[in-house]
């Protein structure tokens, strides 16, 4: 799925000191049950997973921070500590989808993760401006 500026329509939500940009990203019937989604936004690749045995669902960035290949949306969905994860498919190593921290012990390398709402059965990542021209 590939979508640019021109495409979408920014619907905003102010978030203590900064304002959410939604991204339209995809019908929720696009997305598979416990699984994930690439969503393509302009130069940004996002991991979008449907968690649905939790009833949840969560975005982070597609690069695997190891192998620096595009694929976490490719990964595992599960739960360590009743806390949900996604295992990267090539080396299995796991990270929070709710802070993007890599849940590995030896490890330290984190993932960005993105909010994400579900509003008349579509799907919309936010990203956050923080007022001084960038969104992250």
């Amino acid at each position: 799925m590939n979508l640019t500026t021109s495409e979408i329509s920014y619907p905003q939500t102010e978030m203590e000191d900064n304002t959410v940009l939604w991204l339209p990203a995809c019908h929720k019937n696009d997305v598979p049950l416990n699984g994930g989604v690439c969503v393509k936004y302009e130069n940004e690749q996002i991991a979008l997973f449907h968690f649905s045995r939790r009833g949840e669902w969560y975005a982070t960035q597609n690069l695997c921070p190891h192998k620096h290949q595009m694929a976490l949306s490719r990964g595992i969905i599960g739960t360590q500590n009743d806390e949900p994860k996604v295992a990267c498919p090539f080396h299995k190593k796991t990270f929070s989808l709710i802070d993007g921290r890599c849940m590995n012990q030896d490890e330290d390398c984190n993932i960005r993760t993105f909010p994400v709402k579900l509003e008349n059965d579509f799907v919309y990542i936010g990203f956050i401006n923080n007022h001084k021209g960038n969104i992250m």
